[in-house]
């Protein structure tokens, strides 16, 4: 009976401590709709239309670069169905080579400006974060928020908790515009490395 007792006076002793812990203020919820600050913002505007312009750009090349080659491409395979199975001479021979050597630069630089493209996309996505993300702390703080989420990522939300419009004014007034060039290129110390003496 004596042991019941202390272990029931040790656990209302316990309690008190334990107590405190558990009367955390309820937080404060702020809510971004990054989806509409990456449409609206005035950097991000003037990026996504040279951005369309680049794209556009790059589909007219690729439509330039193809559209010769389809042609030889059709008029190798008429001279190859002429032959009635005989093998090719060689000029033939010669203009279907000369047309993978064409195809392939072809295809290398549309894949070297798709890469330009996705590096330029991504530079201009890393300067609206890097600006983007000490406004949303910012913003937190001003407004007492324990955490901020995106609209996108809730079921719903009151509109009082919406700080949207406080994210937009600050980042159209600190980042007026952006750079719309590919990204830095990083170092590559492995390439630049001597080889060692023997």
């Amino acid at each position: 009976m004596n042991k019941f007792v202390i272990g029931a006076a040790l656990a209302a002793l316990a309690l008190p401590a334990a107590a405190p812990a558990q009367r955390l203020n309820p937080a404060v919820v702020a809510v971004v709709d990054i989806g509409r600050v990456f449409s609206e913002c005035t950097a991000c505007k003037a990026a996504q239309t040279q951005l369309q312009t680049q794209l556009q750009s790059l589909q007219q090349r690729s439509q330039a670069l193809g559209a010769p080659l389809q042609t030889e491409a059709q008029s190798i395979e008429t001279a190859a169905r002429a032959l009635n199975g005989k093998a090719p001479d060689a000029a033939l021979q010669q203009r279907v080579q000369a047309l993978q050597t064409k195809q392939n630069s072809a295809n290398q630089e549309i894949a070297r400006s798709e890469q330009t493209f996705r590096s330029t996309q991504a530079h201009v996505a890393q300067q609206i974060n890097a600006r983007l993300t000490p406004i949303v702390n910012q913003v937190m703080q001003s407004r007492g928020a324990a955490i901020v989420v995106d609209k996108g990522a809730t079921l719903a939300a009151s509109p009082s908790l919406d700080v949207t419009n406080d994210v937009l004014a600050q980042l159209n007034q600190q980042l007026p515009s952006v750079s719309v060039t590919p990204l830095p290129q990083q170092a590559q110390p492995q390439a630049q490395q001597q080889p060692q003496g023997r």
